[in-house]
């Protein structure tokens, strides 16, 4: 006669489970290391962002059109964003003055060219020169557009805003390649109309 004994080893289980739960958790912290160590954040200087109401739209082109570089923080006040994206994904192989060329070229696509990323100002804030020119005109951001890129495009102008709903035009410059009169006559060549100050009473 031929008997079948069964034996239950509870103690062998909890063991193997227990070394599947440290293979997990090391796998698992494994990756969030390595993703810790591939994912870089980086500050740039935007161009196009030239009213506060941009804000939205620049946000807009990295969620629809760049969903492997995450758009983190806007700085409106300096025209700077800090981006955090994988480098071995999205930029394999390429130097630092590579990285900024690539990724303006994906906001300029993106963006049709609306909106670009260079490298931070070099020059600190306290030795630029904020001008700022009082305009008339339409309250649409093409027009608006227009008189940031007439005057952003002028040498010597490293920021810029333009708002024809607050009716003014903005730059920081650097007061040693540009000056005031630079700035007013790009924008009369582009046929934005300015407002002239208001004389003092006699």
């Amino acid at each position: 006669m031929i008997s079948f004994r069964f034996v239950n080893r509870p103690h062998g289980l909890v063991l193997t489970f227990g070394i599947w739960c440290v293979i997990i958790f090391i796998t698992t912290f494994q990756s969030m290391v390595c993703n810790a160590v591939e994912s870089i954040s980086v500050k740039h200087q935007v161009t196009g962002l030239f009213s506060k109401e941009r804000i939205d739209d620049l946000k807009m082109v990295f969620l629809a059109n760049m969903p492997q570089i995450k758009l983190s923080q806007i700085d409106y006040e300096r025209s700077e964003i800090t981006v955090e994206y994988d480098a071995t994904q999205v930029f394999p192989n390429t130097t630092t003055e590579e990285v900024h060329k690539r990724l303006d070229q994906l906001v300029r696509d993106a963006s049709n060219n609306t909106f670009g990323v260079k490298p931070l100002c070099a020059t600190p804030r306290d030795k630029l020169k904020l001008i700022k020119i009082s305009v008339v005109g339409l309250d649409c951001k093409a027009c608006s557009l227009a008189a940031y890129e007439s005057v952003y495009r002028v040498e010597g102008v490293e920021q810029a805003t333009a708002s024809f709903k607050e009716g003014l035009v903005t730059a920081w410059i650097h007061p040693h390649k540009v000056n005031r009169l630079k700035l007013e006559e790009a924008l009369r060549k582009k046929g934005v109309k300015l407002l002239k100050p208001m004389k003092p009473a006699e």
